[in-house]
């Protein structure tokens, strides 16, 4: 229980608190990065205790959210073909295609899996050697190590029926993409634990000295979103723009390379399209030419299109931290999660599932602005 219960602890929390309503006199916007946060937050009540100068917004960090129509579609597209097996994790499931979710095509007929790993995936294809077996590997820089080493090892095992489908995407250049938007008002990022275990702090430094945006990276427990608040609360204090890494006990700066270097083994960065965001330069990873075979654009000839996504559903308000879910007149009413007119309501990390299951009280109350 070590690392957890300690972060937990209702002392430091109240502490953390009265240090929060001390200190933040003046009004600022803080983003959560990730959908991990969000719901820390929202679950364990922390929004409600912050003192009234701190708005906390919620940003673009849930993958399956900013996953885009166009690509669901493809994947639609590949679970109806007769010779293949799509594997997908759950969350995917009900997010919402142009015509139809992963869901409704395997109550279809489509052979949909859900699994845990990319990993099993490929034990799928070597079990099934007269089908293509495809894993969407959806996710942040977090999964792309096991998404890549998948590939490695079906390459090493001489499994030729194995593909990905890649909607791999990048924290750094959508925080710039948000920073960017004339619309932004935000002052401070907190930025997600996970990531950086991974890639390390590194990437963070420019963004802060560019925009003059304090980043504190933080984990996902009560007191380390506490702690990482008034670490920005601070810095917007005393007018400083540093990346602090409150979430030093997994957290380095230089990060895993061993998984960094698996996935730049696989993967090669290129523009990405977000849903809710539009394209961002730079912010996803595709499939490499040395691994072309495991890609499954090109094993299936795909081609993304571009697709209108549902007007009616604000995600990109939401994930530009303009707005919060119980400003949609859909919340909770035409849009829950069993029948979601967007992606937020869908995923575990999502800020709509979020204030769905744990602020019921916000689903009465939508107050458009």
């Amino acid at each position: 229980m070590k690392y957890l219960n300690e972060y937990r602890n209702p002392e430091l929390i109240q502490h953390y608190l009265t240090e929060l309503h001390k200190r933040a006199l003046k009004p600022c916007t803080i983003m959560e990065v990730c959908g991990g946060q969000t719901h820390s937050l929202v679950k364990n009540g922390i929004l409600e205790l912050l003192p009234p100068a701190i708005t906390m917004v919620h940003g673009p960090g849930c993958p399956v959210c900013v996953t885009p129509v166009s690509i669901i579609d493809e994947a639609i597209f590949l679970s109806e073909q007769p010779e293949v097996i799509l594997c997908s994790y759950g969350d995917m499931l009900r997010v919402p295609g142009t015509q139809k979710s992963l869901l409704e095509a395997k109550a279809a007929g489509a052979d949909i899996r859900i699994l845990y790993s990319p990993l099993e995936a490929v034990s799928l294809a070597a079990q099934h050697p007269d089908k293509e077996v495809v894993f969407f590997a959806v996710g942040f820089e977090t999964t792309a190590p096991a998404n890549a080493l998948s590939v490695v090892m079906a390459h090493k095992q001489g499994i030729h029926n194995y593909s990905i489908l890649a909607s791999q995407v990048l924290v750094p250049p959508a925080m710039v993409a948000l920073l960017n938007d004339p619309e932004n008002r935000i002052d401070a990022f907190l930025a997600a634990g996970h990531v950086c275990t991974i890639m390390g702090t590194d990437a963070y430094e420019p963004i802060a000295r560019k925009y003059k945006k304090p980043i504190v990276v933080t984990g996902f427990e009560p007191v380390d979103l506490l702690q990482g608040i008034l670490k920005a609360v601070v810095q917007l204090e005393q007018g400083l723009n540093q990346v602090e890494n409150q979430y030093s006990r997994i957290v380095t700066t230089e990060g895993n390379r061993k998984a960094q270097e698996t996935i730049d083994a696989v993967f090669s960065v290129q523009d990405r399209n977000w849903r809710g965001l539009g394209s961002i330069p730079q912010s996803g990873y595709e499939v490499n030419e040395q691994y072309q075979h495991y890609n499954a654009r090109m094993k299936f000839q795909l081609h993304e299109q571009q697709v209108e996504e549902e007007r009616v559903c604000i995600s990109g308000a939401i994930m530009k931290g303009l707005k919060k879910p119980f400003e949609c007149p859909h919340f909770g009413k035409a849009c829950q999660p069993q029948h979601p007119l967007g992606a937020p309501m869908v995923s575990s990390e999502g800020a709509c599932a979020a204030y769905y299951h744990y602020q019921p009280s916000k689903q009465q109350t939508p107050h458009l602005s």
